[in-house]
Formats: C-alpha cells, sequence, structure tokens
C-alpha cells in the first residue's frame, strides 16, 4: 500500500511511538491519583509530553498545555466553555465542522471571513466584520481541503488592536509548518496527524493568557485532586482535564513529538514540500486534471486535492485503490462551507496528503495512476 492519507491520519509513525504505547499499557497507572510507580510513571510520561508541546510551539511554561482525546474535543470544550449565544463571532469559510459545528449549536451571531478562487482566506476583509460587540474569531492555520496555510499572525495582531480572543485551529499545521505563539491566544491541536502522535490524542494551549479568560465548565467529574469541591478548578490545565488521561497514548505522543523536536520541523517541512512539489510537477500539465489550492505560495501543507473529468471524487479514489493500491481521502473533508464556495459539493475532490514517511518512488507511483486513470478519461 501506499499511503498518501496523512491529513487525516499519519499511518507511518516513528517506530518509537508504538514502543512508548506498548511499555505505558504495561506500566502505567491512573496518573495523579497515587504515589506508587506507575502512577509515577504516567506523571512522568504526560509531564514530558507537555514540555515536547511546548518547546515545539516556542512556549516556556508546560502547565499552559491540556491534553484532550482531539481536535476536536478541544474545539468543543474552548467554545463551549467560552463563547455564548449572546457574542458576536467571526469565523471563516474554510472551517472544519469541528469548528463550525460547535458555533452553530451556540446560537451566536456569526460572520464569515469569504476567500478567494484558490482557497485564500481574505483577511483584508477582517475589519468589515468587526463590531463593537465582537468577541472572538475562530478559524483554522492550514486548511485540510486546499492545503493552503492562513497568515495567523496578521489575523492575532488585528485581534489584539480590537480586543478579540483568537482561538486557532492548528490540526493540519502543528508538526508540519511552523506554529508560534504570536498567532492566538488559545490553540487546538491534535496528536495522530503531523504529531505522529496515536488517535486519541489532542490538546489544548493557552499563552499564558488564562487569568483573563472566564471559562464556563462544560467538562468536569473526578480530578484526582480537591475532591471535597463542589466545583471544578477553573486553572490550566486541570480545567480540561477531567476523568483518567490517556497516559497511554500521551506516552505515544511525547515521543513523536519527540521526534519532531530531534529531526527539526524545517527538516521536515522541507521533506514534506519536496514530495509536494514532485507530485504537483508531475500532475499540473494534465488537462482533465483541476487541482485546487493556490500553488503560487510556498507557504503551504503538503496537501493536494483534485478532481478528474468525468469522475467523481470516490470513483477516483476507488481506482487509485482498487487499480493502484494507493490510499487516498475522497468526499467533502467535513468542510462544507470551502466545498460550496469552490463549487464541488456535488463531486467532492480527491485529497493527497504527504507525510514525512513518504518516498519519492512513491509519488513518482502517485503521478503514474493519476497519468493512468486521466488517460482512460480524457
Amino acid at each position: 500500500m501506499i499511503y498518501f492519507d496523512n491529513s487525516a491520519t499519519t499511518l507511518m509513525k516513528p517506530p518509537e511511538v508504538a514502543a512508548a504505547v506498548a511499555h505505558a499499557i504495561n506500566n502505567s497507572g491512573n496518573a495523579g491519583r497515587s504515589f506508587y510507580d506507575a502512577v509515577l510513571t504516567a506523571n512522568r510520561d504526560i509531564y514530558r509530553a507537555r514540555m515536547e508541546v511546548v518547546q515545539l510551539i516556542g512556549h516556556n511554561d508546560p502547565l499552559d498545555v491540556a491534553f484532550t482525546a482531539s481536535a476536536t474535543e478541544s474545539l468543543n470544550l474552548v467554545i463551549g466553555g467560552l463563547i455564548s449565544k449572546n457574542d458576536s463571532v467571526i469565523t471563516t469559510v474554510t472551517e472544519h465542522n469541528s469548528v463550525l459545528r460547535p458555533l452553530y449549536l451556540k446560537g451566536c451571531a456569526l460572520s464569515f471571513m469569504d476567500c478567494d478562487d484558490n482557497g485564500n482566506l481574505l483577511t483584508g476583509s477582517f475589519e468589515q466584520f468587526v463590531s463593537q460587540g465582537t468577541k472572538f474569531l475562530v478559524c483554522n492555520h492550514g486548511s485540510n481541503v486546499t492545503g493552503n496555510i492562513a497568515d495567523a499572525q496578521s489575523l492575532y495582531k488585528k485581534c489584539k488592536a480590537h480586543g478579540i480572543i483568537m482561538i486557532l485551529d492548528i490540526s493540519q499545521t502543528f508538526g508540519s509548518s511552523e506554529v508560534s505563539m504570536d498567532m492566538a491566544d488559545i490553540f487546538c491541536f491534535t496528536g495522530h496527524k503531523a504529531l505522529f502522535g496515536p488517535q486519541g490524542t489532542g490538546g489544548i494551549i493557552i499563552g499564558g493568557t488564562d487569568s483573563k479568560l472566564d471559562f464556563n465548565i462544560v467538562k468536569t467529574g473526578g480530578a484526582g485532586v480537591s475532591s471535597f469541591d463542589a466545583f471544578q478548578s477553573k486553572s490550566m490545565p486541570g480545567i480540561f482535564e477531567v476523568g483518567t488521561l490517556n497516559s497511554h497514548g500521551l506516552a505515544g505522543l511525547q515521543k513523536g513529538v519527540s521526534f519532531i523536536n530531534e529531526t527539526s520541523l524545517k527538516q521536515i517541512h522541507a521533506k514534506e514540500m519536496q514530495l509536494l512539489w514532485m507530485f504537483y510537477d508531475g500532475i499540473k500539465h494534465l488537462s482533465n486534471v483541476t487541482v485546487y489550492g493556490d500553488f503560487t505560495e510556498a507557504n503551504r501543507l503538503p496537501i493536494i486535492s483534485l478532481n478528474i473529468s468525468g469522475l467523481s471524487a470516490s470513483e477516483t479514489a476507488e481506482r487509485l485503490w482498487t487499480e493502484h493500491c494507493i490510499a487516498t481521502r475522497a468526499g467533502s473533508h467535513c468542510a462544507p462551507l470551502l466545498h460550496k464556495h469552490l463549487g464541488t459539493e456535488d463531486s467532492g475532490m480527491v485529497r493527497f496528503s504527504f507525510s514525512f514517511f513518504n518516498t519519492e518512488d512513491e509519488i513518482r507511483k502517485g503521478i503514474s495512476a493519476i497519468e493512468n486513470i486521466a488517460e482512460q478519461f480524457g
């Protein structure tokens, strides 16, 4: 199998990730619940994971990282805990349903920043959506459909000028492209994509601004401390870390992020871009292949979404799998507004997403497969 579905989950991971999970399953107790060796092992693994995450994002306080089960849970906790139905919120047409649906559920007043025909977010239009009641901007850093990366630093400066809290979904960029603390107030991430961690891991990073943020408690229960208090603590990271933490998965996540820190994000990004441009250069000349996204921008994700004339996305993906044993993702990628904007709500797209662990030989086979299928329907 040639695996080109890394934006869904990275299947090829550093071998130490699986080894750490296996070791934790056999050696880790319930973190924070006692003082014997198995509990201390879990405590140490989780704290090391916090340390690796803050190193990757360029922060200095590991307790500003709270772990969750996924980016979806992170976004639900943050949106559910901060935003009320009386708030005005800016978001974008490029969002994943993990942002859109929690916002819709709140019933708050929403404004949507648009994008151009290549899916680039029109960040220059931000001010036209700002009103006296605007409190939040919730957006993604990198699109899981087009691979375009938004100028988060510019948006964050505008947010600060207007006193708006910025919540950034870094599910696609964290571990693949540079993410820094000057991009948002709150970051929501997943562990199983570019961070090379196991599924069932994710988190929230708050950049030292938690004292200014009054979260409502939306998830509560046993925390291992302050058991006689009627209400959950609102301090980080405990406000989000209720119940038994996934110490097995977080042991693996620690090794995945450690691999990135040791290898260097720059080297990983360069390899992924090499593979991306090799694939793009191999298919861009095909007359009946439509590629989505902006490929004039060097700063992007290793994602190419495409369609072949005469085939639906699902038909193309099925042929890639059954005829060439190539795994891709077809459909709407949980980003309905962007597909509507690009006119692909009926056809969907086929997404190729590459990883540091893919090879040039796999890219060549991918190009050949697209050429073969396109020729059949040209």
